[in-house]
Order: structure tokens, then C-alpha cells, then sequence
């Protein structure tokens, strides 16, 4: 029956899909039902609303606070050429562009491995050791009651859980997985636990009291790998501002403390690495001006010798008069090819150090050489000895991050080897131009001393000898002054860097927010709630409310039939002369009550057709009830039940379905043999009889309008129980006929698209009288109604009658909020 049921609803809402365009107000929000669902649902808003703020604070209490320690340094931002003085002037373009690729340079020492493994000498991060919480475990940086010492044999213990368990304050019990097995053991402090792949001896340390027996804890040693992955993955170093050089450093730990040591800590290991470097090279330039400084004294000691040994065997020293002009000349033109002898000693001692650029085992510095070279005239081999110096550098300070594989090195080994042959080129045009002019000299030289050949020959040893020794005493004293500059600039060394915003320990973690975490949860609640009101209202398509018939059709509402607690009727049964208190009693009687407005009072008998959509709305119940509260009131009822498919009336009466309306239209039977009487004396029956295969031409048939003109001469009110109109056209052919058609709708049954029907219906038929009865109302819709004087409040809250059910609580609850 349920099936059937579901399947006539079905039927009838395709009928009504083609009509619907044709109704007004359709479409449009019923922001009645809105409320009336929005009211309904506000509970569970509320409780959705505190499920997502539940939902946010379990998530709070659950997540692991992250916190985020920072610096600021500033960056004294000057090149190698620019600290040499061979820095020209640049444009604003140009410098922001050096700029940012040297700062962008810092930022990539700043998170190289040189600096990683600076910080994790220092800080000592090689084992973690853990609190194991119920849900979370927290890390013990520097709080942990024991410490660690291990020897590794099988880099697959790296990253692995050591879980440890105190007894007591001597012994404790170590496991840990090793595959699918777990090893465990009991040992006590000091002891060494020596496997095969690994060696471990726990220690107590200051922390470790009774309270600390009372928990889990499990240690991890880290590989470099894991390390460095960590510090990869919560280290950040950004440019903060280009033009003020200044460098932001961030970290980011679940411990405020260790976030903000190792932000220390990477400081002061980028400030160790900066003089690192500035010292090597300054002990390079040094190592290379004490060499020159050596092979100098050396010289000049032997040009001393000489000069003493000339002396002494000659004891004389005197230039004789006449040889002055030519000995001036002489002098002149040594004078110059020594300087030209010093430039190309120095180019070839430049060349040789550029021979050496790039070689692993004797790395050569060319920066002590460059100020010499302003000697030389030319600037562009001074500015690519400076490129291949600055070239050099950053080589090596690369190949300490990088493989000589990777693209980055190649790439810098193919600059270094193009900018050392322009280099060599130029060396080799200007030792060539100052052997030329060297030979010029020379040519001039010996034109003179042959001319100073008849002079006497202790005059030209004299001469000779102090050339030499004039040559070595002024390069001796240059580079005694170069090695004082470099002794005060090394003394004075410092990193060209400022802290200007050292690490502080964060007080607030950054993550997670508990304001927008809170935030998020009352508006996912609160959307949830929204939805869940939108989705309830587009899911109720069903009538629940007297308000709701009279928004959507045109038909006047006779009254309301509330739900019956008492007992769970099958079947459709006369109940009115059982209950006659009850509520649904008095709303009948209320209907009854609205008919005598609606029939003509002319007409004393009357013909009432009671319908509806489809089967299950329970128009034979309220048909059969109607028919007994009318009898109640001394008047004569009969009832005719016309729904010849599926009659009903003889079950709602308990008696066979033998003879009847069908049989009365056949003219087997007569009226008198098929009238039946009900348990109530004036209240008359007659059933449908066997079902008909022509239900609709019995009807159509004269004998069915002889058959209501002798009923009418007999009882006062005909009730005729029709067919559903929204499945066959029978009962619109007896509503024609009706005095009083009744049209009912069940609540939380009939579709919406049924009072569509009804508007048809009437538009179609031309219905004028055409009543609607809302039956099985709950909760307000039985209350609904005072000027239709039925009502008042019946089947709902405390105002019931004695002999009705009263509402549990939870019914109750479901009524309101369900």
C-alpha cells in the first residue's frame, strides 16, 4: 500500500510539473515556512555553532604552537674594487643591482652548510630528547633529565625513536624498533649498552627528580641530512630593505627558545665566517709580501757586500769633473730601465700568480699585487686582475657549498678561464712594450759607457755597483711600508656587518591564531546552520500549515483535523462516538459548525463530496467522522463510498464489502438492500460494493442521479466519499453535483504541487464552494484557525482533552525542533 501510495504522489507531481508555470506565487520564497523552519532549526544551529567552536578549541588544544624568532643585521656593502680605490662611478640602476646580487649572495652564505654546520657545533643539536604526552609530544631543549652518549655503526639508527621508560632512579628500560622488532632492555645509568650496530650510555643529569620518573620519554639522533633538512625547512633569510642593505633572519620551532638560540647562534656563526674570510685573505697578501720581502734583503745585502768590498780595496769614492755631464745622463737613463726592470719583474711575477688562479692545492691571492700595478699605466689590466681576483674568491667560497659537478662551479671555472687568458694577453703586450723600451734604454746605456771607456775603471765599478744596490734599498723600503699598512689593517679587522636587531625570545606564537581558529569554527557553524535551515527549507515540500493552503489556493479552509494520539489507526475508523471529547471530535465539530455558513440556508438537504489528491490523505476517515458528528446533531447521514477501485468505508465500518454502490448502479440490488447502520443511530451507510471494470460510465449512468434523488428524500445529509482527483476524473464528476465539495489535504503528507491541483480544480470547473480540510495537523497547524472557530490550541502543548495522549518530552522535542 505504502508503494502504491508513493507511486500516485509520483504520477500526480509530473500532472502538476505542466501546470505549474500557470500558478502564481509558485516560485517564490514562502518566508513563512522560512521562519517556521529557521525556528525549528535554531537548535541545531546553536549546537552546530558549538560544535565548530569545539571543534577550533580541540584543534588549539591538539596543535603544537609554532613561535618565530628573528634579526635584523645590515650588510657594509663594498666590492673588492671599490675597497682598492679602482671602483668607477655608477649609475643608481646599476649600484641597486650590485647591490641586491651581493646581498643576495649573504643570504645564500647565511643558509649554506658552512654556516649549518658552525651552528650545529655550537648548539649541540645531534640527539633531541621528548616527553611523550597522550596526544602530543613535546621537545625538552635543554630540559631533558638525562643525556646521551653514542657511537653509530649503521647510519639506519640515524632518525629513529629511542623510547625510555625510568624504574627508578638507577635503572630505566631502553626500546627501540629495528624492522618489524622490537629490542628492549632493562640497564641502569652509566652503563653501556653496546650492540652490534649501535653503543648508548644514558646519564642522569640536574633535571631528572621524581616527577620526571612519572613520565614516557624517547630520544632521536639526527643525521646531518635531517639537520639540515630542519634547518631548510624553518629558516628564512630575506632582503628586507635593498637600499639600507639590510637582511631580516627568521626561525621558526615549536620552542620559543630554541628558535630563538639558534637565530643567535646563526649570527654569530655569519659573523665568524665574514672574518674568517676577511683573514685569509689578508694572511694570503701578507704570506706574499714577506716573500718579496726576503728575496729583496737578500739582494740588497749582497749589493752591500759589493759596494763595502769596492770601498775598501779602492779607498776611494770621488767622480771625476769632467765625466759629470755623461755620468748624469748615465744615471737618468738607469734610473728609467730600472723602473722599467721593477714593471717587468712585477708583470711576470703577476703572471705567475695568474698561472696559479684556480688551482686547489695553492690557491694564489692577486689583490697584494694591484696597487703596484698603478705603475704600469694600465687600468684595464688592472680592472681584470681585480675581476679574476673577486672571480677567485667567490670560486672558493662556492666550491665549499657546491660539487665541481654542478652547473653553478662550471659556470664559474669557464668565467675564471676566459677573464685569466684576457689577463695573460695583457700581460704579455706590456711585458713586450717594456722590453722594447728597455732595449731603447740599453742601446742609449752602452752608447755612453763606451764613451766613459777611457774613463778610469774604479770609477766604473763604482757605478755599476751602486745601480743594483740603489734598486734593491728602494724596493726593500716600499715593501716594508706595505707590510706596516697591512699589519694595522688586520689588527683593525672587524665584520662588515651590524646586529642591528638581535634575537629575542618570542612570547606569541605565530601559528596557529587562536582568533581566526575561532573565527573559522563559529563561521563554519554558523554557515553549516544556514545551510542546514536552506536545505530543510528546499526539502520540505510538503503542506504542514492551514497558512500555507491559503497563501497557495484560492479555496476557502473549512477547518482542521488534528493528529490522533490515542491509538495507531490502520485503518480509517469512526472514532468521534468513542472520543467524543477528544480534540479531533471538537475539530470536527468546528467543521461542522463552518458548513451551515457555506451551504445555502434555503436548502435544508445537502449533498457534501469529499476528495483529494491522491489515496492516503484520509478523505474517508474525515468523510466517516464528519458523517458521525453530524449524526450526533439529530440529523440523518448517510455515507456513500464512491471510490469504486479502492473502497475503504466498509473497512473503516468492519463490515464485508459484498453488495453496494455498484452493485445498486448494475440494478442487481436496491437502495434498501445496500443500506447499512452504523454503531451511531441516525449515521447510514452503503459501501462500494464489487469493484466495476467501468467505474467512470457506472457513474456517469442515470440510475447514479435517481439513486441521490431517493437518498436525498431519506436523510437529511449525503456524504459521498469520492475517487482521488488528482488520479481519475470520478470525483470531479460528483463534486459537480456536491452542495459542499470538500477537498482535503494531509499535513506532512500532500505535496505542494496538490494545492496547484486545487487551484486547477476550480479555474477548470468553475468551483465557487470548493472547502479545503487540513487533516492530521501537528504542533501549530492544529492550532491555527480562531476565526474559523475550531481550533484553540488542540494537540499541542498542555491543552488536551481527558481522554487524549499526552506528549512524552522527547515527542514533544522532535515536534519543535525535528
Amino acid at each position: 500500500m505504502a508503494l502504491e501510495k508513493f507511486a500516485d504522489i509520483d504520477e500526480l507531481n509530473s500532472r502538476v510539473a505542466d501546470t505549474e508555470s500557470e500558478e502564481e506565487g509558485g516560485s517564490d520564497v514562502d518566508f513563512v515556512i522560512l521562519l517556521a523552519v529557521a525556528r525549528k532549526s535554531l537548535i541545531w544551529v546553536v549546537l552546530l555553532i558549538m560544535l565548530g567552536l569545539a571543534a577550533s578549541y580541540l584543534f588549539l588544544r591538539y596543535t603544537k604552537p609554532v613561535y618565530k624568532s628573528s634579526s635584523i643585521i645590515k650588510i657594509d656593502e663594498q666590492s673588492q674594487a671599490g675597497a682598492l680605490g679602482l671602483g668607477g662611478p655608477m649609475g643608481d640602476a646599476a649600484s641597486s643591482q650590485q647591490s641586491m646580487a651581493s646581498l643576495s649572495g649573504e643570504v645564500e652564505l647565511i643558509k649554506s652548510d658552512l654556516i649549518y654546520e658552525n651552528l650545529k657545533r655550537r648548539l649541540n643539536l645531534n640527539v633531541s630528547y621528548y616527553a611523550l604526552g597522550n596526544v602530543l609530544s613535546e621537545e625538552l631543549y635543554k630540559n631533558s633529565p638525562f643525556k646521551v652518549i653514542y657511537e653509530i655503526k649503521d647510519d639506519g639508527f640515524y632518525n629513529k625513536n629511542f623510547d625510555v621508560n625510568f624504574l627508578d632512579e638507577n635503572r630505566f628500560t631502553l626500546s627501540y624498533q629495528v624492522g618489524e622488532e622490537e629490542i628492549s632492555g632493562e640497564y641502569r645509568f652509566g652503563e653501556k649498552i653496546d650492540k652490534k650496530e649501535i653503543s648508548l650510555t644514558l646519564y642522569p643529569n640536574n633535571n631528572f627528580n621524581e616527577d620526571a620518573q612519572g613520565r614516557k620519554y624517547f630520544f632521536v639522533i639526527n643525521s646531518d641530512g635531517a639537520l639540515n633538512s630542519y634547518f631548510n625547512q624553518n629558516l628564512s633569510v630575506e632582503i628586507v630593505n635593498p637600499d639600507a642593505h639590510t637582511i631580516g633572519i627568521f626561525f621558526t620551532d615549536f620552542n620559543p627558545a630554541k628558535a630563538r638560540d639558534i637565530v643567535t647562534e646563526i649570527d654569530t656563526a655569519y659573523l665568524e665566517q665574514k672574518i674568517h674570510q676577511k683573514n685569509l685573505a689578508s694572511s694570503q697578501r701578507q704570506k706574499f709580501l714577506d716573500q718579496l720581502l726576503k728575496e729583496t734583503e737578500t739582494n740588497l745585502q749582497n749589493s752591500e757586500e759589493n759596494m763595502e768590498s769596492f770601498v775598501r780595496q779602492n779607498r776611494t769614492y770621488d767622480i771625476k769633473a769632467e765625466v759629470g755631464t755623461q755620468l748624469a745622463k748615465l744615471e737618468t737613463l738607469n734610473n728609467e730601465r730600472r723602473e722599467l726592470d721593477i714593471q717587468i719583474g712585477l708583470l711576470k711575477d703577476v703572471a705567475r700568480l695568474v698561472s696559479q688562479a684556480g688551482q686547489d692545492e695553492q690557491e694564489s691571492d692577486l689583490e697584494q699585487v694591484i696597487p703596484s700595478l698603478k705603475a704600469v699605466e694600465d687600468q684595464e689590466l688592472s680592472s681584470r686582475i681585480s675581476e679574476l681576483s673577486n672571480l677567485q674568491l667567490y670560486y672558493k667560497l662556492l666550491k665549499r657549498s657546491y660539487k665541481d659537478s654542478t652547473e653553478a662551479v662550471r659556470r664559474y671555472q669557464k668565467e675564471m678561464a676566459f677573464t685569466k687568458d684576457a689577463v695573460n694577453k695583457l700581460l704579455e703586450q706590456n711585458i713586450q712594450l717594456l722590453e722594447k723600451e728597455a732595449a731603447t734604454i740599453n742601446t742609449s746605456i752602452a752608447v755612453i759607457e763606451s764613451k766613459l771607456q777611457t774613463m778610469p775603471q774604479k770609477e766604473t765599478e763604482r757605478v755599476r755597483l751602486a745601480r743594483p744596490f740603489s734598486l734593491y734599498e728602494g724596493t726593500y723600503l716600499t715593501l716594508l711600508d706595505k707590510k706596516i699598512e697591512m699589519g694595522i689593517e688586520q689588527a683593525g679587522t672587524v665584520a662588515d656587518f651590524q646586529i642591528l636587531s638581535p634575537a629575542s625570545l618570542p612570547s606569541e606564537p605565530i601559528s596557529p591564531d587562536r582568533m581566526i581558529v575561532y573565527a573559522i569554527g563559529l563561521a563554519s557553524g554558523l554557515m553549516l546552520g544556514i545551510g542546514l535551515i536552506a536545505g530543510r527549507y528546499f526539502m520540505h515540500n510538503t503542506v504542514t500549515s492551514v497558512g500555507e493552503i491559503e497563501r497557495n489556493t484560492r479555496a476557502s479552509v473549512l477547518g482542521v483535523v488534528p493528529h490522533y494520539t490515542r491509538e495507531k489507526l490502520p485503518v480509517s475508523k469512526l472514532i468521534v462516538d468513542k472520543n467524543p471529547k477528544s480534540a479531533i471530535s471538537e475539530s470536527i465539530r468546528s467543521i461542522r459548525t463552518n458548513l451551515e455558513f457555506i451551504n445555502a440556508s434555503s436548502k435544508k438537504r445537502r449533498l457534501i463530496s469529499v476528495t483529494s489528491t491522491v489515496s492516503g490523505e484520509g478523505k474517508t476517515f474525515v468523510a466517516v467522522n464528519l458523517g458521525g458528528i453530524i449524526a450526533l446533531s439529530d440529523q440523518k447521514v448517510i455515507i456513500l463510498d464512491l471510490d469504486l477501485r479502492k473502497p475503504k468505508v466498509n473497512l473503516a465500518f468492519e463490515v464485508e464489502n459484498v453488495i453496494g454502490i455498484s452493485t445498486i448502479l448494475i440494478g442487481k440490488h436496491s437502495i434498501q438492500e445496500c443500506i447499512q447502520q452504523s454503531t451511531i443511530p441516525n449515521l447510514h451507510f452503503i459501501t462500494a460494493g464489487p469493484t466495476p471494470p467501468n467505474p467512470s460510465e457506472l457513474i456517469l449512468n442515470n440510475r447514479f442521479n435517481e439513486m441521490l434523488e431517493e437518498l436525498h428524500q431519506l436523510y437529511d445529509v449525503v456524504i459521498v466519499d469520492t475517487p482521488p482527483v488528482g488520479l481519475v476524473t470520478d470525483g470531479i464528476l460528483v463534486m459537480r453535483k456536491a452542495d459542499v465539495p470538500i477537498y482535503i489535504v494531509r499535513a506532512d503528507y500532500s505535496k505542494k504541487s496538490f494545492l496547484k491541483n486545487i487551484n486547477k480544480i476550480m479555474k477548470t470547473n468553475n468551483f465557487t464552494r470548493l472547502t479545503v480540510i487540513l487533516n492530521d495537523a501537528k504542533g501549530m497547524a492544529a492550532g491555527y484557525g480562531y476565526g474559523y472557530g475550531y481550533g484553540y490550541g488542540y494537540g499541542y502543548g498542555n491543552a488536551y482533552y481527558d481522554d487524549e495522549v499526552r506528549e512524552s518530552p522527547w515527542k514533544r522535542f522532535r515536534r519543535t525542533f525535528m
